[in-house]
């Protein structure tokens, strides 16, 4: 089973500032080229889960239902394109709260593994996508290999003082998707590549624009 780990806000979707938090759907906004992303890797056969913080739930700030509102739409725009989202798997705790799923802990990674029936073993040869150092740690915590993209909260200057360093550095999400089935070609020679490339997406998404 090939796995994929994602965190949400800033790999799938834009983040929405420090401190703030996508709280109704008008405020979730795909971030451009990751439902292709999404789509690309359901076609190359990965099981896709999303592992988040959601603190603004403990804060009062929405609830779970507005949550999960704006998970069934997210999964649903997903779908309607061709992609999978195998599962969601949110932790609403505070920070303090010392709760497992809460990354860089990797509780959220241990029950999708175990939901499939994986140990987390089969972590080493799974990839996770985060747009910060928290969750580059959970994906190394985890032993995952990790890719680091500069589409969300922080960048390479956060970076340079990150004591535990990505394996793979990405414009977004689409070029993390590159990344990910260039190492699987790798894993496997006489694979033939099915994937459409960054590139030709990226041409794809101008001409869009341009007409």
């Amino acid at each position: 089973m090939k796995v994929v780990f994602l965190d949400r806000d800033g790999v799938i979707n834009e983040f929405p500032g420090n401190g703030k938090y996508v709280t109704k759907l008008k405020e979730f906004h795909f971030i451009p080229g990751s439902l292709d992303a999404l789509r690309i890797l359901t076609n190359e056969g990965y099981s896709i889960f999303v592992v988040s913080n959601q603190a603004g739930v403990a804060k009062g700030l929405y609830s779970k239902e507005k949550l999960e509102h704006i998970t069934r739409n997210m999964l649903r725009d997903v779908e309607a394109v061709g992609g999978k989202i195998t599962e969601v798997y949110y932790c609403t705790h505070f920070s303090h709260a010392g709760c497992e799923c809460r990354k860089p802990k990797i509780g959220a990674i241990q029950k999708a593994l175990e939901s499939s029936n994986k140990t987390l073993q089969s972590a080493q040869k799974a990839f996770l996508v985060g747009d910060t150092e928290s969750d580059i740690l959970t994906g190394h915590n985890a032993g995952c290999t990790t890719i680091f993209v500069l589409s969300g909260r922080e960048d390479l200057r956060h970076m340079r003082g990150w004591k535990i360093k990505p394996d793979y550095v990405a414009r977004d999400l689409l070029e993390a998707t590159d990344i990910i089935n260039e190492r699987n070609l790798l894993r496997s020679k006489r694979r033939k590549r099915r994937a459409l490339t960054v590139k030709s997406i990226r041409r794809r998404m101008a001409k869009e624009k341009a007409g």
